[in-house]
Parts: structure tokens; sequence; C-alpha cells
């Protein structure tokens, strides 16, 4: 996951302003430490979060190194078994398996074989044409991208099998903005369409848990989908969509390596690419079959990977875990790492409720919402998104029966802000695509914070008027 731009820009006769974040970072943690009106544990805690994050925004070394510094510190401040916590995620192991995964469909010559169809299934005008064809492509890939997460439970799987094949799809462009947004738009919008899905998305799963365990409220899968799979579903991918295309589309119209539709001719499927697309299928099966036997997501990527690795049976040799990369899981490591830290310390709760109070309990529901998206937003900004949905969860339900406000709505719109990001190292799903090294941190940030502003922007009043004409 190299990034030798970054690395160029520091040289002899100047300083690239990135170096500088360490010392403000540095100087942000010691004041966070002096003054923070925390208990020292919890001033410690967040600290170090202050730190990291700001070399994790900045990126003046690579995430994973700057990951490493955040264990090691909480490994001295607190304890190993704290620091290495991160790392019992079955989160963490998913992607670990995930990356096996993507190897395989990238050595099978599966992602390839989209690319392939890519190419003979394109009409003549969108052949000869790259804004043409990168606006054909984005808008049919970003809606199949909505539709498995219909299928598929989990963003970080559904990136993880996406990202190869989009990656090998943006093969057809000789410009790297179109590859990048090829790349980019389709995962943003598995990732964040997801909303709208109840399954699609984990923190979807963990808030209507923790809403029916704590409130005995079962929000059912149709329910969900009725109401915000038109705004933030459909509303939200065509959101990505438009970002994209504005960001990304190709600046060149001749910068397309495809053939026009008379030149295609039949593509041949190997017995490799058939059987990993079958071993696919039956990760599929696993994931949505869920309900029936209750396994992590996890295991459905580790019956493929073995599948994909098995001798005589599989498409890869073993010798191929070799040239995966690894370096992302101390990523993930370091933000649950923290996550737990700053529940350990008693942040977090701290946090919630000291925001909730203050909102007045004889508010209106569009305040109260408005005042929920805040708070989650601001939480993410020190721990990871579905860490948050833990911690605040059990907190907006107490405080929905104390104002007397519909309970339904709030976990709704808890569940949209926690699938809204700004910097990469707020979602394991964005940490899973940085570590795929198609793009950078700078670049994944930029389009993240786009469609994040636009979301609360325009699709947050929508989804909050829908809401306020029939609540």
């Amino acid at each position: 996951m190299s990034d030798n731009s970054r690395w160029s820009a520091v040289g002899v006769s100047g300083v690239d302003p990135t170096w500088l974040s360490p010392l403000f970072g540095a100087l942000a943690a010691v004041a966070v430490f002096q003054f923070a009106p925390l208990a020292r544990d919890a001033s410690t805690m967040l600290a170090i979060t202050v730190f990291c994050i700001m070399l994790w925004v900045r990126s003046p070394v690579e995430p994973w190194f700057t990951a490493l510094v955040g264990i090691g510190l909480i490994g001295v401040a607190f304890s190993p078994a704290l620091a290495l916590s991160g790392f019992r995620s079955p989160a963490t192991w998913l992607v670990a398996v995930g990356i096996l995964v993507g190897e395989a469909s990238r050595q099978s010559g599966l992602a390839g074989l989209v690319e392939e169809l890519a190419r003979t299934r394109m009409s003549d005008a969108a052949s000869s044409d790259a804004t043409t064809a990168f606006r054909y492509l984005l808008v049919t890939s970003c809606l199949a991208s909505l539709a498995l997460a219909v299928l598929i439970p989990s963003s970080l799987v559904r990136v993880l099998i996406l990202g190869p094949i989009l990656l090998s799809l943006g093969d057809l462009f000789t410009e790297r903005r179109a590859k990048i947004g090829l790349f980019l738009g389709p995962l943003f919008a598995t990732f964040y369409g997801s909303s709208g899905v109840l399954t699609g998305s984990l923190a979807n799963i963990i808030v209507t848990g923790l809403v029916e365990s704590a409130a005995g409220l079962s929000i059912s899968w149709t329910e969900w989908l009725r109401w915000l799979a038109p705004v933030m579903g459909l509303g939200r991918v065509l959101v990505v969509i438009g970002v994209t295309y504005l960001l990304y589309r190709p600046r060149d119209a001749d910068a397309l390596d495809a053939p026009k539709r008379s030149e295609s001719v039949g593509v041949n499927v190997t017995a490799e690419q058939a059987r990993m697309l079958v071993f696919l299928l039956v990760g599929v099966a696993i994931w949505v079959t869920d309900f029936a036997h209750g396994l992590h997501p996890l295991f459905g990527a580790l019956v493929v990977a073995l599948l994909a690795f098995a001798p005589k049976i599989g498409v890869v040799d073993p010798d191929a875990v070799g040239e995966a990369d690894f370096s992302i899981l101390f990523f993930f490591g370091a933000i649950f790492a923290i996550a737990a830290g700053l529940q350990q310390t008693g942040f977090t709760n701290l946090a919630a409720e000291t925001l909730l109070s203050q909102l007045p309990t004889d508010v209106s529901l569009p305040l109260v919402l408005v005042f929920v998206v805040v708070i989650s937003q601001l939480l993410t900004l020190v721990m990871e998104g579905l860490a948050v949905a833990s911690v605040l969860t059990p907190i907006l339900v107490s405080f929905s029966n104390t104002v007397g406000v519909p309970l339904v709505p709030i976990a709704m719109m808890e569940a949209v802000a926690l699938n809204t990001y700004f910097f990469p190292y707020q979602s394991a799903v964005l940490v899973a695509i940085l570590g795929m090294g198609a793009v950078d941190s700078v670049e994944l940030t930029r389009m993240s914070s786009a469609i994040a502003v636009a979301t609360l922007l325009l699709l947050v009043p929508i989804q909050i008027g829908v809401f306020l004409m029939f609540f």
C-alpha cells in the first residue's frame, strides 16, 4: 500500500506540510492530557486518540505505521491486553480472510472476466467515447452494488469482493482519475446505499438489536426498507453517482482502451474463473442464510478462502498468500483498541450523556433527529462507527423514553449518521478500501467528505421531513 508520491514531496529544499502533523498532534495530545476535565485514565486515552487521528488525517506516514505507534502507546499507558484487543475482533479477521478472497479472485481471472464482459457488452457509442463509457459503467455498477446489499449482509464483505473486480474494470481507461472513479463509486454505493437495507449494514443490525433488547421494540426488515430505502438507499446511490461523476469523469474522450462492439469476440470462461464464481456463490449462500445459523460473516468468507486455496479444487497456489498485503490489519487493530479504551475509561458514555444533556426535554421531533445526527457524527470523530453504535444506542433509548419522542425515527437516523463518514479511520469499511492500495488516504477522504456533506445537507433534511409527515 505504498504511495511514492507522498514520500517524494519531502525533499532537502523544503518540508512537506504533512510532516508538521506529528508536532501538532503531540501538542494537541499534551493539551488534552493536561487540561481536559476528565479522569486521568480517560484523558490519557483521549490524548493517544487525538495524536493518532492527527497522523491519520494528514498521513505523513502510512496508516499502519501510525496504528503501530498507537498500539504501542496504549500498551505502555494501559496494558498489552487492551492494546491488542482489536485483533480479537471478528471484523479484523474478516478483513484478513477477505484479502485472501480478493487475491484469489484476482489470480483466478474472475476480476479480469468482468472487465472482458464489460468490453464486449458496451454499445458502439460507449466504446468510442471515454466519458460515455465512464457514465454507463458507473451507473450500472453502482446500481448493481446496491442490489448486492440485499444479498450480502455486510458492507465489509461486499467491499472486499467488489474491490478486485472494480480495479480490473478500471483498466478499461487510460486516465487514472477514471480508474479511481470506477473503483470508489460502486464501493461507496454498496457501503452508503446499505443504509436503506436493514441487513445491508452492521451498524443497522447493531442499532436495531440494541433497540430490541433495551426497549423491546422490534423493527422489521420491510419497515426499515419502507422508511429509509427511497432516500437513504436509492437517494444516496444517486448522490454517490453524481459526486463520482463530477470528481472523476475522464477529461480526455479518447482515454478508453476498449474495442468497438463490431470488434468484440465471445468471452471464454476458464475453469478457474468458473470455480471461483461457484466458491463466491457458496459464500453468498452462507451470508444470506445468517438468520438461520447465526454465524458471523467471517465464516462465510473463511469457507470461500479455504475452497479457493484448497489443494486439487482450489483456483490459486497457496504461495499466493505471500503476495497479499496484510499491513492494513494493524490499522484495524488500532482503531478497535482505541474504541475499547475509550469505552473502558468511561469517556464515551460521559461524552454521549453530556451532549444529550444539552437538549431540552420539550423539543420537537425534527430538532431531536438533527441532534442525534450531530452527536453520532461527533462521536465518530474519536472512535469507530460500530463502537459508537454500541455505546450511544442504549443512551438514546433512555432519552426517547424521557422526552416522549418516537424511537423508530431516532434509531434510523442514528444508523444513517453511523454510515456517514469524513475520514478513513472512522470506519472499518473505509479502512478496508484504503488497504487495497488503489487510493491514498487523501483521495479517499476527499470522496468520503464530499458524499458526507451532500448527505448531511441534502438527504438528511429530506429524510427528517419524511419522518415528520408520518410520526
